[in-house]
């Protein structure tokens, strides 16, 4: 018996508002402060969401997406910001809670 395998693409699955936020939420929470973890996620979300789209409401060429998001991309604070702004994220920096 053959089995076949498929190559697992978490963007496929994420096909709501509800399971983006769930995804970046576990991402964020997986990275233990690892930002290529991030950017990652990010590149991920803008895939599911349509990357043509996403390169006119940025103003970023396509292939400049993809290889911003890419495993050898480092994309600028810049980029990350405009991309985030044009799904619809925020970023925000907030004080570490301290344990005490």
């Amino acid at each position: 018996m053959t089995v076949k395998l498929t190559r697992w693409d978490s963007a496929q699955h994420l096909d709501s508002e509800e399971a983006i936020q769930a995804y970046l939420d576990a991402c964020v929470e997986e990275s233990k402060g690892d930002p290529t973890f991030i950017v990652y996620a990010l590149g991920v979300i803008a895939r599911a969401r349509n990357m043509s789209q996403l390169s006119r409401d940025t103003g970023i060429s396509r292939e400049g997406l993809y290889k911003a998001f890419s495993e050898e991309g480092n994309p600028t604070f810049s980029t990350i910001a405009k991309v985030a702004s044009a799904l619809g994220l925020t970023l925000t920096l907030q004080p570490q809670s301290t344990n005490t």
